[in-house]
């Protein structure tokens, strides 16, 4: 992308002084009376114009359950969900939402080109500024040269490109990811991490990920939330005073890089013994 697309895509959105996206003490439980089951007790935190948060914590600590209260597919019990300001009653349109299984999200009888056009067709009725968007997209990602094909024909990898993409044409004000990387090698993981730094550094994006994946969430975002086990809660909040850009081999050999991570680790096995 060229520095002006890259100043035409950017959230227009993101200039406002007032965090992105704010959680206050919301809780979830499904079910009532004896059957109850609360999921969320209370979470509280907000995402500033620009940043990348991560959400990491043990098995069953309700990361998914937070995941979709926070995009609108799941109501929260108590408190509140604000989007911009605005509270959550469902799935927003400015935001954008990147699953873990790029399998299922994707369309397979749709080539990658209709499969990332889909969602700007809601936002642009003009056929040119629909193909320019998603070029600008695929190129971003780097798959161009690809856009004729069929998920189906693609790598994994390939395929998860092929999603960023589709929520990168899209220009949502946020970005929210669900164990994007977590089905694939080590080396397209690695890859695809970079690109997503560098798209939201690119964009000014903001963007939020939900992962299981220490080293991830670490090497990704500028502040990480550990939860606790079901009903949730926030057991620590920790900011990730990293250099940008960051860089594989570089980054990771920080010994402030492996210093965060242990303690991220000792947490959460802490948290899962209790």
């Amino acid at each position: 992308m060229t520095k002006q697309t890259m100043t035409d895509i950017a959230p227009a959105a993101q200039q406002a002084d007032r965090p992105v996206l704010e959680l206050t003490e919301v809780g979830k439980t499904y079910g009532s009376g004896r059957d109850a089951v609360e999921a969320i007790r209370s979470v509280s935190f907000d995402v500033r114009a620009g940043e990348m948060i991560a959400i990491v914590g043990p098995s069953g600590a309700g990361k998914t359950t937070l995941l979709n209260c926070i995009v609108g597919l799941l109501s929260a019990t108590k408190g509140a969900v604000l989007f911009e300001g605005q509270k959550v009653k469902g799935p927003p349109e400015a935001m954008a939402v990147v699953f873990q299984d790029y399998s299922r999200s994707l369309l397979p009888w749709r080539s990658v080109r209709s499969n990332v056009e889909l969602p700007i067709r809601k936002k642009h009725k003009d056929r040119a500024t629909v193909r320019a968007k998603a070029d600008e997209a695929l190129a971003a990602v780097g798959l161009s040269h690809v856009d004729r094909k069929y998920p189906w024909q693609l790598s994994g990898g390939m395929q998860q490109r092929v999603a960023i993409a589709r929520a990168l044409a899209y220009e949502p004000d946020i970005l929210i990811m669900d164990e994007p990387f977590a089905s694939l090698d080590a080396i397209v993981r690695a890859e695809l991490e970079d690109l997503v730094l560098t798209i939201v550094r690119e964009l000014n994006m903001t963007a939020l990920i939900v992962t299981h994946d220490i080293d991830e969430a670490v090497y990704l975002a500028d502040r990480v939330f550990v939860l606790t086990k079901s009903p949730t809660e926030i057991a620590e909040e920790i900011e990730v005073p990293l250099a940008k850009p960051r860089h594989q081999v570089s980054t990771k050999g920080d010994p402030r890089f492996a210093q965060l991570r242990s303690h991220i680790y000792s947490l959460i096995t802490e948290i899962a013994a209790r």
